[in-house]
């Protein structure tokens, strides 16, 4: 017998999904201050949780003391994927008892923020791969399906994949 994940309220589930429904036109708007500690070392504060520390490894001159940014980006992708795959098993009554992703990014860094090689390149990833570990008590082909469906729903996945409005101005 295996254990099961720590489980999710599916009442609350059904309570989100119906307000959601109710208003379909929301959009929430999430904020997060960046504070830069020294060297490459940032400190990044969201709600009223603690900072969240992001560096660089010592091949790109930081101290190694947290993920870069990139790795971030990934950790945020599968983790979106992830909760998107137990709230939706959770839906269609399915027991999880394994929920692991291994996530990789190929990205060219020979730009180093702009000040290596500048000649014309794609910046940023052009390769992510996700494989999901996932162990329930449906069959593979309901697994597969809960895989594809949370990635299609993903909000993380689709703003990797989709074009986003994106401003950057000094304060």
């Amino acid at each position: 017998m295996k254990t099961s994940l720590r489980p999710i309220s599916k009442e609350g589930l059904e309570t989100l999904a119906e307000k959601s429904r109710q208003n379909p036109g929301v959009v929430n708007t999430l904020s997060v201050k960046t504070v830069c500690e020294g060297q490459f070392r940032n400190l990044n504060y969201a709600r009223d949780l603690p900072a969240h520390v992001i560096d660089e490894p010592p091949t790109l001159l930081g101290e190694n003391t947290a993920p870069n940014p990139s790795e971030v980006v990934l950790a945020a992708l599968g983790s979106c994927i992830s909760v998107g795959i137990h709230a939706n098993a959770v839906m269609r009554g399915i027991t999880l008892s394994k929920l692991d992703l291994e996530l990789e990014g190929d990205i060219d860094i020979t730009g180093v923020w702009g000040i290596g090689d500048l000649s014309d390149k794609r910046l940023g990833f052009t390769d992510i791969r996700v494989k999901v570990d996932l162990e329930g008590d449906v069959s593979r082909e309901e697994l597969e399906d809960l895989v594809a469906h949370s990635n299609f729903w993903s909000p993380v996945a689709n703003t990797l994949r989709n074009p986003v409005n994106m401003e950057v101005e000094l304060a």
